[in-house]
């Protein structure tokens, strides 16, 4: 049985699914109590947060302890809390908007993600009816603070690796070990924390900043998100009740990685929030910035980077909305009282941990290439400390490592896709007749409509020869995975920003042509990277006549027509400048 509502759609299946034929929440659904929770957070962030920007970077763990308390007393760190434990239990479409309003600030909004993600929800998922009510109205009101502690000096990606220990000696656990860089260490009250009990069985434990022989490091010293506490854990005999378990022994890694999945849409989320700030100052100073006597924004190639930013920020919109919809749809119909409740709803975690990576991969990604267009825009000054493209062009760079690195997401991608294929619950197939024209599509998106399908075929293509010669041995080329999964990445990317720009002319929207230009765009200056790794992966895993062959037999898929990218942007660069911002505004 699906872990769905609806049982066509699962992991993966957009891969399966016609364009246009599956549900897709998009911003232009947003019920009016989410925008009003999207107002709340926006005023919090400019009226509490933002005027602080500079005294936060100072790294000052009691003004965060503050901001964040000011949160709880909105309910902005309730959201996921169940009612029972003094929460809102909001649906994570809820959660997105936050998100994505937090990122205006992105010290911050670590700190936020990581007291309210990371550090609370092991609790909500997995504690005992004891443990979630001592600890999650404390959580939920701000009065304690939290952090998780995965990372070791040894066990970064590998996580398994770790190396920290807990005994059970009587009643207690006993705890030692040091963990590495811990968000919110500096001011945290409640740690969740990982360890192996007897050095083998990988468990999660409930630790208190005041337990005897807990003690945090000094403050690192970060390239970016200079204002978020960052520090050392070390577990010196540090003893716990036997109550502080969290969840089974030896099923940690249940708790480490589904909760870690959680957080990857959400970071997602943020990433976007933040190109919004960065946009709208780069509108200004161009607007305002002059060479050879014209406002640098009349310029060709700016206005590249300008329209290049704002397509990012509609398409990424799209990804994670879609993405949140149907892991939304899963979890809303699974109330808090029935039998495995929180089993099940992090089982809808499991089954979308594909598109959780694909939208946290390619949001950081966007996020960096954002940065980089803007320090561009500002030319010299942008270099310079005083402006603030160089700020966020160091923020910006941690969240290609937060969440597991760009390259493990790549992998679970992939690996994924590989799983799937080999059951069949995703068929990828060699075929290559009957490949999508044009004229099989309507409406001023019918082109990028067929692109869309054109590349899903090419990659269901290459991916069935690849399996086909090298079998579920292919994860080992990591290479040749990330190929697929960048494929993955692009046509998911691709296919929301088109559905969700015929969702907005179908409903007559009135920026429905600025949505369709953002898709058509982006389309037009990806599809060719679709082609591109599909040849690339055929090199890796054929040779001689058969390589000759498979690259021929990629013919088929060629038939998409781009238009011209710079009337496109023009027309974009246009609307942006009239407007100042990113336009699309949902509140």
């Amino acid at each position: 049985m699906s872990v769905t509502q609806n049982e066509t759609i699962f992991g993966g299946s957009f891969l399966l699914a016609p364009i246009g034929s599956q549900p897709q929440y998009t911003p232009e659904d947003m019920s009016d109590d989410t925008k009003a929770i999207g107002e709340a957070a926006r005023d919090y962030m400019q009226g509490e947060v933002v005027p602080k920007d500079a005294e936060i970077e100072k790294l000052q763990p009691e003004l965060s302890r503050e901001l964040l308390q000011k949160a709880g007393e909105l309910g902005l760190l309730s959201i996921e809390i169940p009612e029972e434990y003094d929460g809102m239990d909001l649906d994570k479409k809820t959660t997105l908007v936050v998100l994505e309003e937090m990122g205006k600030q992105a010290s911050f909004s670590v700190s936020y993600g990581a007291h309210t993600g990371i550090g609370t929800l092991p609790i909500v998922y997995f504690g005992t009816p004891e443990q979630k009510a001592k600890y999650l109205p404390k959580l939920a009101s701000g009065e304690w603070l939290a952090a998780y502690a995965l990372t070791e000096p040894g066990a970064g990606s590998d996580a398994m690796n770790s190396k920290t220990t807990a005994v059970l000696d009587g009643d207690t656990w006993v705890l030692n070990g040091t963990k590495m860089w811990i968000t919110n260490a500096g001011f945290a009250d409640v740690f969740v924390v990982f360890a192996k009990v007897d050095g083998k069985k990988f468990s999660a434990f409930i630790v208190e900043k005041t337990d005897a022989g807990f003690s945090t490091g000094a403050e690192e010293h970060k390239l970016g998100i200079k204002g978020s506490s960052t520090r050392a854990l070390v577990l010196d005999n540090v003893r716990l009740p036997k109550d502080r378990l969290l969840g089974e022994i030896g099923r940690g890694h249940r708790i480490a990685f589904g909760i870690l999945t959680i957080g990857r849409f959400k970071l997602g989320a943020g990433c976007t929030g933040t190109a919004k700030v960065v946009l709208e100052y780069t509108l200004k100073y161009t607007a305002e910035r002059q060479q050879f006597g014209k406002n640098i924004n009349t310029f060709g190639l700016i206005q590249k980077y300008l329209a290049d930013i704002g397509t990012r920020i509609f398409v990424g919109e799209a990804m994670n909305y879609r993405t949140i919809g149907y892991i939304n749809d899963g979890m809303a119909a699974i109330h808090w009282d029935e039998e495995k409740a929180a089993q099940r709803k992090m089982d809808i975690m499991d089954e979308f941990a594909m598109e959780a990576s694909m939208s946290k991969v390619w949001g950081s990604e966007a996020l960096f290439f954002t940065a980089d267009d803007a320090v561009q825009c500002f030319g010299g000054y942008g270099f310079s400390s005083e402006y603030p493209p160089e700020k966020i062009y160091r923020d910006s760079r941690i969240n290609r490592i937060f969440e597991g690195t760009n390259e493990i997401n790549r992998m679970i991608i992939a690996g994924s896709l590989f799983k799937k294929a080999n059951n069949q619950s995703i068929p990828v197939s060699k075929e290559t007749a009957n490949a999508p024209k044009a004229g099989d599509f309507s409406g001023p998106l019918g082109e990028a409509k067929c692109a869309v399908e054109l590349c899903k075929r090419q990659c269901g293509y290459v991916a069935a020869v690849a399996l086909e010669a090298q079998g579920q041995k292919l994860i080992e080329n990591q290479e040749a995975s990330a190929r697929i999964a960048d494929m993955l990445t692009e046509i998911y990317a691709m296919e929301s920003a088109v559905v969700r720009a015929d969702k907005m002319t179908a409903a007559t929207h009135r920026w429905a042509e600025l949505a369709r230009d953002y898709a058509t765009v982006y389309v037009n200056e990806t599809w060719n990277k679709v082609l591109a790794n599909a040849r690339m992966l055929l090199s890796e895993v054929l040779e001689g006549e058969a390589l000759t062959k498979g690259l021929g037999d990629l013919q088929a898929f060629s038939g998409f027509i781009p238009s011209s990218s710079s009337k496109i942007r023009s027309r974009i660069t246009a609307q942006l400048i009239e407007k100042g911002i990113y336009p699309i505004e949902q509140y």
